[in-house]
């Protein structure tokens, strides 16, 4: 550790920022989301992102209340299907255990 006790800082090349940016413009994803998927903290992903905003020619359209309904509706549904995939996975963990144990039968 350096005798001064700061940390060396990560440096990012600019088509790295630019790339990690747009996974949030193109997607429409959260910053948080993708911020949590490629390991930077939210506040310096939002500042590339409002870099990248501020680059562009003409700012991204603002959604319309029937988009933001459905938007919300799919994000409750892929929770939903999340939850399920995840109780089938233990169910199949369940089956295969028993059937690699069968039970024994008495006579």
């Amino acid at each position: 550790m350096d005798p001064m006790g700061s940390r060396q800082r990560k440096s990012y090349t600019p088509k790295y920022r630019q790339d990690a940016a747009y996974l949030v413009i193109d997607t429409g994803r959260t910053i948080a989301e993708v911020a949590r998927e490629i390991g930077l903290s939210e506040q310096l992903l939002g500042r590339w992102v409002a870099k990248e905003r501020a680059a562009m020619d003409d700012p991204p359209p603002a959604i319309d209340a029937d988009e933001r309904a459905e938007l919300e509706r799919l994000r409750r549904e892929v929770t939903e299907l999340r939850i399920d995939r995840e109780f089938l996975k233990k169910a199949a963990a369940f089956f295969a255990s028993e059937q690699s144990n069968p039970p024994r039968r008495s006579l």
